[in-house]
């Protein structure tokens, strides 16, 4: 299936310039919903994931359904103040300022081999604080998985050059 036939271009949004990669009709194609999560699991099958990382809000949906599929829990990466109980968190560099995550800080422990996941890589800045939140808990990122990779932003460059980064979807 061609997945990259579900998604839709806006351009100028969410300003002028800016094609924004509309994924919502691929989440409302059984199949190709299906199809994707099916790709990304297989790439993953063997590598022995404790649990999956996703960030709110489309890393909630891809990581959740990834998550289930690889029989492992998920851990939902949040802004601050949106989690109960304890957390960990790590603020980024954003094109224009700055920005940050939190999970609890119970949500991994040393054994932990984590899939981080996510709708979009672009320039990688998310991904790498999220790869970041992990390894400071002593867990290991076992690799990353995006739908759409924004090949021209060269956000792979950010991420830990050892650690496997599969895209479904490469826009050059």
């Amino acid at each position: 299936m061609d997945l990259s036939s579900l998604i839709r271009d806006i351009p100028d949004w969410p300003k002028e310039g800016i094609v924004f990669k509309d994924i919502t009709p691929l989440l409302a194609s059984p199949e190709g919903f299906h199809a994707a999560i099916e790709k990304l699991a297989s790439e993953y099958a063997d590598a022995g994931i404790t649990k999956v990382m996703g960030a709110e809000a489309r890393g909630f949906i891809f990581g959740g359904a990834l998550a289930y599929r690889l029989g492992a829990g998920f851990v939902p990466a949040r802004k601050p103040g949106k989690l109960p109980w304890q957390t960990t968190a790590v603020t980024y560099e954003l094109e224009y300022g700055t920005d940050s995550l939190e999970v609890h800080s119970d949500s991994f422990g040393e054994g932990d081999v984590v899939l981080i996941v996510d709708d979009v890589l672009a320039t990688g800045g998310t991904a790498a604080a999220k790869a970041k939140l992990v390894t400071e808990t002593g867990a290991r990122v076992a690799g990353f998985a995006f739908l759409i990779e924004l090949d021209f932003l060269e956000g792979r460059a950010k991420l830990p050059a050892d650690v496997p980064i599969i895209s479904l979807i490469h826009i050059v």
